[in-house]
């Protein structure tokens, strides 16, 4: 994955190769992954496959008006497959690309997406434990984290930022979470030295106010 190249103006590009990495990694950190919903879709887009497949098929060996109900029967049972399929995706699956069982014993789904003209993966991970109600975490991060300026992504921060993010994932690769002030000392370099300078500053004005706190005292 790592030497694919991809546009790295294209948000369905980024999101496809970041939601196909997701997989891979929890997968290697021994989760247990269920394709329970990807099953049902594809047993429901087969099915109406199957249908009108039969469908034509008949009509070319019997004929249209010897099948014609038959063939509105068909259409029917088509037309409720595909609506259940739509409802399957968009209120069920709802942007679902993993759902699978750590192997401390929570049940994790998450969920991406991402928005119109917003290089910026969302996430949203629902953990249920053993005991108690789901936790859903809500996070997200530029995908110029883990994209190079070529377009090749990157595994090692797309990894420490699930680690870093849920803990479920983090407690299975402890090396890859990341402090807050490890994320700081990551950041852009110019950004650093305005924050040192302005912490510099800060100490140096509390220093001369003691200072001359410490005159009018001696006065």
């Amino acid at each position: 994955m790592a030497t694919e190249k991809i546009s790295v103006y294209n948000l369905a590009d980024l999101k496809n190769t970041s939601d196909d990495a997701l997989p891979n990694y929890l997968n290697s950190l021994k989760f247990k992954q269920s394709h329970f919903l990807t099953d049902v879709r594809l047993a429901l887009g087969y099915g109406a496959f199957l249908i009108a497949a039969a469908c034509f098929g008949w009509d070319y060996k019997f004929g249209f008006e010897n099948t014609k109900y038959y063939t509105a029967g068909a259409v029917a049972i088509y037309a409720l497959l595909n609506g259940f399929l739509t409802f399957w995706m968009s209120m069920v699956e709802k942007g679902t690309v993993y759902q699978g069982k750590a192997p401390s014993g929570e049940q994790i789904t998450i969920r991406t997406n991402t928005k119109k003209n917003d290089p910026t993966y969302y996430v949203t991970v629902i953990v249920e434990g053993k005991t108690g109600e789901p936790q859903s975490i809500e996070v997200s991060k530029s995908f110029a984290s883990w994209f190079d300026e070529t377009g090749r992504f990157v595994p090692k921060p797309f990894q420490e930022f699930l680690a870093t993010s849920v803990p479920a994932i983090g407690k299975q690769d402890p090396k890859k979470v990341k402090s807050a002030s490890q994320d700081v000392y990551g950041a852009n370099p110019d950004v650093l030295d305005a924050m040192l300078a302005g912490a510099g500053e800060g100490n140096s004005t509390g220093a001369d106010a003691a200072e001359k706190k410490g005159k009018r005292r001696k006065a």
